[in-house]
């Protein structure tokens, strides 16, 4: 415990940067992806065939290794940001995409009759009922993708990706040393706080853009 203690404060800085550059790489991935699996469910989500086909190739793209999409990946893009960011995109596509379906689909028709009897167009009464309305559901996903995506940013270390991989690699590959097993404890345990903390925030931020009526 000693040792891990002498650790942090030694490298505090380090870990301070790689924590931010983590929590960082999340945030633009789930930003991206959001707007990405918000589109293509808008798109899709009165059309069942549609839906299946889109929540499938989605599906297929999550049972990918990490190690393998970013090895297909390096090669088109190169090392570092771009390859590790297009793949927490690509991960984290599923779980917002098929909540932004179930989300959509789930509204009452009625509603949106009622909108469209008051004048109001097609777009109007996406982004200023039905969105709304299916937003509870849509950031569930984004926490679920949020979740899975800040561990598997750790194998982006292979990619030399930005975050605490980096730290956690360099650790196991220097086992036997007396600061391996700190170190590579120390980014896991971080990479766990930071998850949960991100979590947080999305918590929070549902409470102050949910309706009251729809949070109730």
């Amino acid at each position: 415990m000693n040792t891990l203690w002498t650790f942090v404060v030694d490298h505090r800085n380090q870990l301070i940067t790689d924590s931010y550059l983590h929590v960082s790489a999340v945030v633009q991935a789930i930003v991206i992806a959001t707007v990405v699996a918000v589109l293509i469910g808008t798109a899709v989500h009165r059309s069942p065939w549609g839906s299946a086909l889109s929540t499938a190739v989605a599906s297929i793209i999550l049972t990918v290794p990490s190690f393998a999409l970013l090895g297909i990946l390096v090669p088109i893009l190169g090392l570092g940001v771009r390859p590790t960011i297009t793949a927490l995109v690509l991960y984290a596509l599923l779980p917002i995409l098929r909540n932004t379906i179930v989300g959509l689909s789930g509204l009452d028709p009625a509603v949106a009759d009622a909108a469209r009897g008051v004048g109001m167009n097609r777009l109007r009464v996406l982004a200023r009922i039905e969105l709304p309305l299916a937003w509870p559901s849509i950031l569930a996903g984004m926490r679920i993708s949020t979740q899975m995506i800040m561990g598997i940013l750790a194998m982006a270390a292979y990619a030399k990706g930005p975050g605490l991989g980096n730290l956690i690699f360099s650790g196991l590959a220097r086992l036997g040393s007396p600061t391996a097993v700190p170190q590579a404890l120390t980014g896991t345990v971080l990479i766990i706080v930071l998850a949960l903390l991100l979590d947080g925030v999305l918590v929070l931020v549902g409470r102050f853009t949910t309706a009251r009526g729809i949070r109730d």
